[in-house]
C-alpha cells in the first residue's frame, strides 16, 4: 500500500489525538487550551490562529467521532463516518508548499478553526485508508488493559500493540513469568 508522507503524518497526528481521550488513557490529556496549544505546536500544525474554548470543545468532540471509525463494523459504516466528518469540515482542497515542504494538499480552508482543520486532514487520511481497502490497519491495542489505538503500517500487518516497548514487552514478560511458574509447579 502506498501512503504519501502527508497521509502518514496525518495518521500519526490522528493516533496521538485519539489516544489523548480518557477512554484511551484514563484521564483527559487535552483538558485545557494550553494542552491543545502544545499538541498543535508539537505536530507543527500550520495555519492555526489563536485557540479558543470553542476550539477545545470541537477537537474533543471530533476525537470521539474519529475514534468511532476504528470500531466500525463494516467498511460501509467506516465510510459513512469518515464522509460525515469530512463533510462537516467543509473541505477546500488546495496545493501548497510552505515551511520548506514540497508541494502537498491541504484539505482545509486557510486559517480554518482547528476542529475543521483536523477534521479535514485526519478525515481525509482515514478516507485514503478506507478507499485502499486497508481498514484492518486501523487497530486497537491487543493488551487487555489498554484501550489505545494505532495504525498498523507494517508491511505484513503484524503489529499487535500500540507500543511494543510498553504493552508488548509487558505482555511478553507476563507470559514468560507464567511459563516459568508452570515449569516450577510441574517440576516440583
Amino acid at each position: 500500500m502506498l501512503i504519501t508522507h502527508d497521509t502518514e503524518c496525518a495518521l500519526g497526528i490522528l493516533v496521538e489525538l485519539l489516544n489523548t481521550s480518557p477512554d484511551a488513557c484514563g484521564t483527559e490529556q487535552l483538558p485545557e487550551l494550553t494542552a491543545l496549544g502544545a499538541f498543535v505546536a508539537r505536530h507543527e500544525i500550520s495555519e492555526v490562529d489563536s485557540l479558543t474554548p470553542a476550539d477545545l470543545a470541537a477537537v474533543q468532540l471530533l476525537r470521539g467521532r474519529l475514534r468511532e471509525v476504528f470500531s466500525a463494523g463494516s467498511t460501509e459504516e467506516a465510510a459513512e463516518l469518515v464522509n460525515a466528518v469530512v463533510a462537516a469540515a467543509g473541505t477546500t482542497p488546495r496545493l501548497t508548499n510552505h515551511d520548506h515542504h514540497d508541494w502537498h494538499i491541504h484539505y482545509f480552508a486557510p486559517h480554518a478553526a482547528i476542529g475543521d482543520h483536523l477534521a479535514a486532514e485526519l478525515g481525509m487520511a482515514l478516507a485514503f485508508i478506507v478507499m485502499a481497502g486497508e481498514r484492518e490497519r486501523l487497530r486497537r491495542c491487543e493488551a487487555p488493559d489498554c484501550a489505545r489505538v494505532f495504525v498498523d503500517l507494517s508491511r505484513n500487518r503484524s503489529r499487535r500493540y500500540c507500543d511494543s516497548r510498553t504493552c508488548g514487552n509487558r505482555l511478553h514478560v507476563a507470559a514468560y513469568r507464567a511459563r516459568q511458574r508452570a515449569e516450577t509447579v510441574a517440576a516440583g
